[in-house]
């Protein structure tokens, strides 16, 4: 912990004051290295993405916010863990007074990782009106699970969860038709409890082989891996070669305001309910920064200054 100036806006930034701030893992396998030599792109590193706060400076081509505005922001190069954030207008977004800060800084990466994923790449409607679809999300009560079973209620979607014991009901009362155990035999299976195939796996844990999957999908069914590795893009290869109808897609999230703005109303209109693990001081970020790494957090980990 160090005391550094606050930094100043450019033109097209805003200065926030942070409120709350969430970890993400790509924050700490930054850390471990996974981007080098890309990111971090210059040190010291402030880490994190995700803030909600006030903006207390503008820049001078600023036209979307004043001061004194509340926001919640995706920061491309982090500086979230900190007293004071810069972020670009292009990625920050209001947030109404029903949304607490609290809630508005767990939304950005995991909701719009879950967003993209059911969406973008699964192609399914979170209106209700496309057709009926069998969905299983894995790790359902961890960041990215929680708001994938949330926003898969707006969708047509049968929703089969896995998750630990000790959150089977929490992750029911998100929306979830059927919920299993991720340690009990049909849990490793990924056995739907009603016997369903998968149209589309969103897949939020690690280490499940492919031949799992395949086992449970239906014959042109997706699996959205959220947090692809080197063995995923090596499978995802290995199926374009072979033309193979079931299809592995690698989430790698794209933040756009627009998607942001649709999380943080259905967040005001009670459709959305960001699940909140824990909140530390800043002063002990690296507390929250290990309960991340340890991966057995329920929803969101949060920061305060």
């Amino acid at each position: 912990h160090v005391e550094v100036p606050v930094p100043s806006p450019k033109k097209d930034e805003v200065l926030i004051k942070v409120e709350t701030a969430s970890i993400n893992p790509i924050d700490w396998k930054l850390q471990e290295g996974v981007a080098r030599p890309f990111l971090p792109r210059k040190f010291p590193h402030i880490p994190g993405t995700d803030v909600a706060g006030e903006v207390v400076q503008v820049g001078s081509e600023v036209q979307s916010f004043k001061v004194g505005e509340n926001v919640v922001a995706v920061l491309g190069n982090g500086g979230a863990l900190a007293e004071y954030a810069v972020a670009n207008e292009g990625s920050t977004v209001s947030r109404p007074p029903e949304v607490s800060a609290r809630e508005g800084a767990a939304l950005p990466i995991a909701g719009l990782a879950a967003h993209q994923s059911l969406t973008q790449l699964a192609g399914l409607k979170l209106d209700g009106t496309g057709p009926e679809v069998n969905v299983l999300v894995t790790a359902a009560s961890g960041g990215v699970g929680q708001y994938a079973v949330q926003l898969l209620k707006l969708a047509n979607a049968h929703i089969t969860a896995t998750c630990g014991a000790r959150n089977i009901d929490l992750v029911r009362s998100l929306g979830a038709d059927e919920v299993l155990d991720y340690k009990t035999p049909d849990g490793v299976a990924l056995k739907s409890p009603s016997g369903r195939k998968y149209d589309v796996i969103i897949h939020c844990a690690h280490n499940i082989p492919w031949s799992t999957f395949e086992a449970n999908l239906t014959s042109k069914g997706k699996v959205v891996d959220t947090t692809p590795g080197f063995g995923t893009l090596m499978s995802v290869a290995f199926k374009k070669i072979t033309f193979a109808k079931r299809q592995l897609i690698p989430l790698f999230t794209s933040p756009k305001k627009e998607n942001l703005e649709f999380l943080v109303k259905l967040v005001k209109e009670g459709k959305l309910k960001p699940v909140i693990d824990s909140v530390h001081p800043l002063s002990k970020a690296e507390e929250a920064w290990a309960k991340s790494i340890d991966g057995h957090a329920t929803g969101k980990i949060l920061v305060e200054p």
